[in-house]
């Protein structure tokens, strides 16, 4: 088994007008006042004004990791109140306008619009980004390479965006169907080598399919700006703590494929169409339904699949000191459900968006996200 590996996350929020509760343009203001309200550096604007992504150090304990994640939570939402919004941890907006969005001011953020037009009007989602340490770029390659057969579960595990511009999509992670559009998103091909990165980078940024290689939108990529491995397949979801549990799962499967590449064990290699398929199947089910059983085409409980993926990094989780950390954050989700069937939830009780806006504004400031904690934001209103 590798060394302890650090991991570090990007959170993006959105953010929502407490009266109407609709997505609204706060962006700049929220990150200067975050920014000087001690995050400094770590936060920044994004596509749209309707959001803001702040990020974590690396740490090595989970407890750091989390400590800092509900300091950073704290400092946006607090900085959003300022502003007069709120701050939202959803993969995407539960009420929002239907019109073009509005793109926060700068270069890049111009001429993404310009190359990719009307795909930037459904780009207002947000995701968590979760960072691990591994520096050389072949040895990050076949992490990739092993954790590749694993992204439905971790879609399915963090699925938090059933709603979009008040409806319900039907899905339990939206964002992750309409990420999909885009041309260069989804699951990573398989890597042979740092040689064919580089041939399938340069092959898709020649027709201009993304700007340059902070551009790649696949759900595993080397980073291009950090010496980690970056795991974006994630949805913004609802809770502090469930992001610890994502990190120390995610860090747990590169560790295990880390050990699996010293010990010369070859990375499964699953047909893309069938990954495409259980990736989509993920999507749409979440938590509640169904996954397929890679390499296989056939149907497990999607919480079997989660305890399958458990098994596969339970000896990394040991050695990072995560087990208990896991087993008990699995234990309260699979209980409570997943952010999706939460969502839905609290939109049951009174048929009412608002409620899941609020329930959303609760989880992401509190960290509640049980019964109780609904039934306080769901009271009846004077």
């Amino acid at each position: 088994m590798p060394d302890l590996l650090t991991v570090g996350v990007e959170e993006e929020y959105l953010l929502v007008d407490p009266v109407t509760r609709e997505a609204v343009p706060e962006g700049r203001a929220v990150v200067a006042r975050a920014s000087a309200g001690g995050l400094g550096d770590r936060v920044t604007t994004e596509l749209t004004r309707y959001q803001v992504e702040a990020r974590t150090e690396p740490h090595v304990a989970m407890d750091g990791l989390g400590e800092q994640i509900r300091s950073m939570r704290a400092a946006v939402a607090q900085a959003a109140e300022k502003c007069g919004s709120r701050a939202v941890s959803s993969g995407a907006p539960v009420l929002l306008r239907p019109t073009p969005p509005p793109i926060s001011e700068g270069r890049r953020y111009a001429e993404s619009v310009e190359v990719f037009r009307a795909l930037t009007d459904s780009h207002v989602a947000c995701a968590c980004h979760i960072h691990v340490g591994v520096a050389d770029l072949g040895l990050a390659l076949q992490v990739s390479n092993h954790i590749r057969p694993w992204l439905p579960a971790l879609i399915a595990l963090s699925a938090n965006s059933p709603y979009w511009a008040g409806r319900d999509t039907g899905y339990a992670s939206w964002r992750a169907i309409s990420l999909a559009c885009w041309p260069v998103a989804g699951p990573p091909p398989y890597f042979e080598s740092p040689a064919h990165f580089n041939e399938l980078v340069e092959a898709v940024v020649e027709p201009g399919a993304v700007l340059d290689r902070g551009g790649l939108y696949w759900d595993i990529r080397p980073s291009g700006h950090v010496p980690t491995l970056e795991i974006r397949v994630a949805d913004a979801v609802a809770t502090a703590e469930e992001t610890v549990l994502l990190s120390a799962i995610v860090r747990a499967a590169a560790a295990t494929a880390l050990s699996a590449v010293h010990l010369g064990e070859p990375a499964p290699r699953p047909q893309p169409e069938i990954l495409r398929v259980a990736c989509w199947r993920a999507a749409r089910d979440g938590l509640a339904g169904e996954s397929v059983a890679l390499p296989t085409t056939r149907l497990v409980p999607a919480t079997t699949r989660i305890d399958q993926l458990l098994a596969w990094i339970e000896p990394a989780l040991r050695q990072h000191g995560d087990l208990q950390l896991v087993l008990s954050g699995w234990s309260r989700l699979r209980a409570g459900g997943g952010g999706a069937d939460r969502q839905r939830l609290a939109y049951r009780r009174r048929a009412s968006f608002t409620d899941v806006v609020d329930h959303l504004i609760a989880s992401t400031t509190t960290g509640e996200s049980d019964d109780m904690a609904l039934a306080r934001v769901l009271r009846p209103r004077d």
